[in-house]
């Protein structure tokens, strides 16, 4: 049988019109998969059709990112992808959604997971606890107004930036195997394809905004996250590259706010495990969902 490629959608959140990717199979138990950032909703592909004829699986394009909207002033906060998220399950009108999320989209879905613990059935988040406890001590050793001035001088400098152009796909394609060197060719290309935009010169840009380099000085104060964590029902799977820049939860103290949570670490992996290891991580989450 050839299997179909998945229709696109859109839905409004906070006046941006959002898109999203439906696999089909509707009346099947919901599967959410949700990016991370500067990355776009058919990264997921391999994963739906793995799943599709047991799920019913849906991508989305966070704001400012794939074929989503960019917001108007591009300031990005975590809060307001965790509304988007939870108006793209509301409107879809099912539940409780199981989600399989990476990075930002990580910490996106763990928040609403706490903050709508009976809509949440299980949860995989790849690397989505955000920056270590170290990293953020580091970050907090400049004071507020020092960070302020900082974030300033980076709005401002994005602001008279274009996005950055490729002379062709290949060009493009060559940047992503550079970001990620566990990626195979066809890996790259897929993402390289799906995640860039023809100008009108003919050159080739990403898809995300470029003010996503540039996020908001302060998040929610770490009580206020830890709250949120300890609020999760489902079954949590944390999953961590061992070559990654990522801080493993089990060893930095955060798992301890989780009450039903495992972390797995994948050897030879890293940021984006579910690329480098494709076939031991369909079969980890196939065994925990």
């Amino acid at each position: 049988m050839t299997l179909t490629g998945p229709t696109s959608q859109t839905f409004i959140s906070q006046r941006l019109r959002l898109n999203y990717l439906d696999w089909g199979n509707r009346g099947k138990p919901p599967l959410v998969l949700v990016h991370g950032g500067r990355d776009h909703a058919r990264s997921w592909d391999w994963v739906a059709e793995e799943l599709r004829d047991d799920w019913h699986v849906v991508a989305m394009d966070h704001r400012g990112h794939g074929d989503s909207d960019w917001v108007s002033d591009g300031n990005y906060q975590v809060g307001d992808m965790v509304y988007d998220l939870a108006q793209l399950v509301h409107q879809l009108g099912v539940g409780p959604v199981t989600i399989v999320s990476h990075s930002m989209g990580g910490n996106v879905s763990l928040r609403y997971a706490g903050t709508f613990p009976d809509m949440v059935k299980k949860i995989v988040a790849i690397e989505g606890l955000g920056p270590s406890p170290k990293r953020q001590a580091e970050m907090r050793e400049k004071s507020y107004p020092e960070r302020m001035a900082e974030w300033i001088g980076k709005k401002r400098a994005a602001s008279g930036r274009s996005p950055r152009k490729y002379e062709s796909i290949e060009a493009a394609f060559a940047r992503m195997i550079e970001e990620n060197s566990y990626l195979t060719e066809e890996q790259a290309r897929h993402l390289t394809i799906h995640g860039v935009n023809r100008n009108e010169d003919g050159t080739y840009s990403w898809k995300f905004d470029p003010h996503l380099n540039v996020w908001a000085v302060e998040d929610i104060a770490d009580e206020f996250l830890h709250q949120t964590w300890a609020a999760i029902t489902a079954p949590t799977l944390l999953l961590y590259g061992a070559d990654s820049w990522a801080s493993n939860p089990e060893g930095d103290g955060r798992l301890d706010h989780f009450s039903n949570a495992e972390v797995i670490e994948f050897e030879n992996a890293g940021h984006w495990l579910h690329h480098d290891q494709f076939d031991r991580f369909m079969k980890t989450i196939r065994d925990f969902l």
